[in-house]
């Protein structure tokens, strides 16, 4: 009896959601028709919603997102309460830079993990999420948890925006989706490389795809198969600076045309001119450290993670329509690895 208590205590608790097509509407999916008439609800959490059973069209449960259904259909969804996250939360302190009812952004330190995974169940962003947000996440996927629609590598720094709501997560979403190519998105990276790319500035155009010697790794996939990968670059600084001497190194700024993992990393190692300090794709330039004058050579062999920090986002505000842009100067650690160059 307990049991069957419980599961109507979940019904009961599931929130009513009633809305009726348009009446001189043709036909058209369901989904369609869902995301019109629901236009807070992601996509993906009324997909979801409906293969659970709980979305019926004039008083019939339709499982099938893509059915059809005509003008002047009921149309009715039981979102249930959001379920309890798998993670917990940790009081873990974060650098908050912007926040309302929707969104959330942060500024990512070295070291943070964005998701638990094997390895890292506790002391994620998403566990300092849940501890700061608190009842004020929303339950996309009908699990209730941060809406993450974007990440950064465990030692990237910088800037980072998490949704709060499904209507938030939903426009955000959308836009990651893009890639800033016909929207108002744009993500800015600053690296410090080995050498100075040659033009000064470029595109590179490369797949990517999870490399066959190392599926930890990814690599440039030629022929087919990889996905499609774009990265801008431009050089910011040379060190050394002055003129008639050779750079060992250079400060770059990259814009992500795409949002592929390890994306410039790979794409700069690819061009050869690697990211300082990335122990995944940049070992092989190690023993350039030990040509570098002491000081600064000991600064480049101490540096512990790639030398890369997101410094600008900006975007749409997903519920207002403001147009937000947020800067993060470079972390403690990359500055001083950049004034050590300067110093050559």
């Amino acid at each position: 009896m307990a049991d069957e208590e419980d599961l109507e205590s979940d019904a009961a608790a599931a929130e009513t959601r009633l809305a009726v097509t348009a009446p001189e509407a043709g036909k058209v999916r369901l989904d369609k028709a869902l995301a019109e008439a629901f236009a807070d609800l992601s996509r993906s959490r009324l997909k979801g919603l409906v293969e659970a059973g709980a979305v019926t069209v004039d008083g019939v449960v339709v499982a099938d997102a893509s059915q059809k259904v005509a003008g002047g259909a009921s149309l009715m969804v039981r979102v249930p309460p959001a379920e309890p996250a798998e993670p917990f939360g940790e009081d873990i302190p974060l650098d908050v830079v912007y926040e309302d009812d929707d969104l959330i952004v942060i500024d990512k330190p070295a070291g943070l993990v964005v998701h638990p995974a094997a390895g890292n169940w506790t002391g994620t962003l998403v566990n300092a999420l849940i501890h700061h947000c608190g009842d004020s996440l929303s339950g996309i996927g009908g699990v209730k948890r941060p809406g993450i629609v974007h990440r950064l590598d465990k030692d990237t720094t910088g800037l980072m925006v998490v949704a709060k709501t499904d209507r938030a997560h939903a426009g955000l979403a959308a836009q990651f989706a893009d890639h800033g190519r016909t929207g108002p998105l744009e993500r800015g990276y600053l690296a410090l490389v080995w050498g100075v790319p040659e033009p000064f500035r470029g595109t590179i155009a490369a797949a990517l795809g999870r490399s066959s010697a190392d599926r930890t790794k990814m690599a440039v996939i030629r022929g087919g198969g990889g996905k499609e990968a774009i990265t801008h670059y431009e050089v910011v600084e040379r060190f050394p600076a002055q003129s008639g001497r050779a750079a060992v190194a250079s400060l770059i700024e990259c814009h992500l045309e795409t949002g592929r993992t390890h994306q410039i990393r790979v794409h700069m190692t690819t061009i050869g001119h690697p990211l300082i300090g990335d122990q995944t794709y940049g070992t092989h330039f190690l023993t350039k450290a030990n040509r570098l004058p002491d000081a600064v050579g000991l600064t480049v062999r101490q540096f512990p993670r790639q030398a890369l920090h997101a410094f600008l986002i900006a975007f749409e505000h997903p519920v207002t329509g403001e147009a937000l842009r947020f800067e993060s100067p470079l972390p403690q650690d990359m500055d001083a690895l950049v004034a050590a160059f300067a110093d050559l």
